[in-house]
């Protein structure tokens, strides 16, 4: 009885020791999966990013407004929306109901959404304030009632409805929403103002942050009343791209190669700096989005000389 039961012993050790060495490549394969790079096309100009469906991100050029689709376990993708001549895409939000695209169309004055199963462009609101400096249709987030846009050379954002489930509404159905209260918006030609914006799980509250103005606010998103948020003596130079996960709010500060990242209280109107996140392959990030414990954040180049070395790429960094 003893010896068999020793020799059951051995057994069950070396069947489970067997059991372990089969999964070991496995779970090496997975840890070696999620590359900390993904290639955009050479030239593409990369500014928005947004994360869609399973693993799916999507990365939009300023050089032509085409749209780029990868998957981010193993890095390799292709494009989804072909660029056309004069077209910007910027900023953009995915709505995991509808799986449409929504995205920023920069100096065309739109905002465009698209189908990311087919790359069709489903919608396009134009965008205009009439303001003598004209408009740039920067970013955008989408919540359950909307989706939101800013206009980094006005004081206003817009605000397109959805429908159940997330449906388009008429294509007219653009709403201009002036941004008041602490609101500051610093005149001048080419003077980029509203930059990224987000929005609280609940809908309640915007975020926007005012690049020229280093300055982040907690905006409502039905009257557009602004009121600074209290990050103490922490000034956002060169904010770009918001994320928030609950309240943990990252700012993208672009010509500066960092995120910054902040908790911030129940209300919204205030923050602490709790760490700030750099990464050697950071060349001008605009733009992020959150999957997991990581940020993804695309390069744009901006000011960078793109002779040499036309490369862009998406850029996985913790969080």
């Amino acid at each position: 009885m003893r010896k068999t039961l020793i020799a059951l012993a051995l057994f069950a050790g070396l069947t489970l020791a067997l059991v372990a060495a089969s999964l070991a490549p496995a779970v090496s394969a997975g840890r070696q999966s999620f590359p900390p790079l993904i290639a955009l096309p050479d030239n593409f100009g990369g500014e928005g990013v947004a994360i869609g469906n399973g693993h799916q991100i999507f990365a939009g050029s300023l050089a032509d407004g085409a749209i780029y689709q990868a998957d981010l376990r193993t890095g390799e993708g292709g494009i989804l929306v072909p660029g056309q001549a004069g077209r910007l895409s910027v900023g953009m939000s995915y709505d995991e109901r509808s799986g449409y695209l929504f995205v920023g169309g920069g100096f065309n004055g739109v905002g465009r959404v698209y189908d990311t199963e087919s790359g069709a462009l489903l919608a396009e609101y134009g965008m205009f304030s009439g303001g003598q400096f004209g408009d740039f249709i920067n970013d955008v987030i989408v919540t359950r009632e909307a989706a939101y846009f800013t206009n980094s050379f006005a004081p206003v954002m817009y605000r397109v409805p959805l429908g159940p489930g997330g449906a388009l509404m008429n294509q007219s159905a653009a709403e201009e929403i002036e941004l008041t209260g602490d609101w500051n918006q610093v005149p001048g030609s080419f003077v980029f103002n509203a930059n990224g914006i987000e929005a609280s799980q609940n809908g309640k509250h915007l975020l926007i942050v005012n690049t020229q103005a280093e300055t982040l606010y907690r905006v409502d998103p039905v009257t557009g009343e602004a009121s600074a948020v209290d990050l103490g003596s922490y000034a956002l130079a060169n904010g770009d791209g918001l994320v928030l996960v609950g309240r943990t709010l990252y700012v993208v500060q672009n010509q500066l190669n960092q995120i910054a990242e902040f908790q911030l209280a129940n209300d919204f109107l205030s923050g602490e700096l709790t760490d700030v996140i750099t990464d050697g392959n950071f060349r001008v990030p605009t733009t992020a989005a959150a999957f997991g414990k990581y940020l993804y954040a695309v390069n744009a180049r901006f000011g960078q000389d793109l002779g040499a070395d036309p490369t862009f790429e998406i850029v996985q960094v913790e969080r």
